[in-house]
């Protein structure tokens, strides 16, 4: 069973079980090729901005080999960088259940890494896998081609063992813009993969 969220709509994931982990999966799809021309391949990329309860921020993404630690502070990883959008399984961000009381909040984003800023072809979905709950899917069915940067959802803690899920969908032009938008407040510099 599966629950498709709408923006700006809120669920409460309660813990109902014992929760090994939380799983944020991202799969889209590559363009098509019309007639003679091939367009560049769309290289969309997973990663979360986090505020853990003891005060310590940061992100987990490919860019910067910030891959993150599921047994270790921040208690969220990135499994893998599929560059391609061809993986079955997608990319994945991984939370340690046993620690969500630890986290504050959670927002996850994509952001195109290469490839044309066309996130209606893109036609990406994330998949948030809660243990004991109903799977919440959150489709990027906005549309800003001129932004490569989107926040998905967030995750907040309610207090206790749960999370509140919020669907964003909401574009800017790069990382900075989005932290001051959701009062990170964290300094920025390029990276690369």
């Amino acid at each position: 069973m599966a629950v498709e969220l709408k923006k700006g709509q809120k669920v409460n994931l309660k813990k109902k079980v014992p929760i090994g982990e939380v799983l944020i999966n991202l799969n889209w799809d590559q363009p098509k090729k019309r007639f003679l021309f091939a367009p560049k391949p769309i290289d969309l990329d997973l990663g979360c901005l986090y505020e853990l309860k003891n005060g310590r921020k940061g992100t987990v993404q490919a860019l910067g080999n910030a891959f993150g630690h599921l047994n270790a502070e921040p208690w969220i990883a990135l499994d893998g960088d599929d560059r391609t959008g061809a993986s079955a399984g997608g990319e994945n961000l991984r939370i340690n259940g046993a620690r969500i009381p630890e986290i504050q909040r959670v927002l996850v984003y994509t952001f195109i890494y290469e490839g044309a800023a066309d996130w209606q072809t893109a036609n990406g979905v994330v998949t948030l896998r809660y243990p004991g709950n109903d799977d919440i899917i959150v489709r990027m069915d906005e549309y800003n081609n001129a932004r490569r940067m989107c926040a998905i959802a967030l995750l907040e803690n309610d207090g206790g063992d749960g999370f509140i899920v919020e669907k964003q969908v909401a574009f800017f032009d790069g990382h900075a813009q989005m932290d001051k938008a959701y009062g990170w407040g964290m300094r920025w510099v390029p990276g690369r993969k």
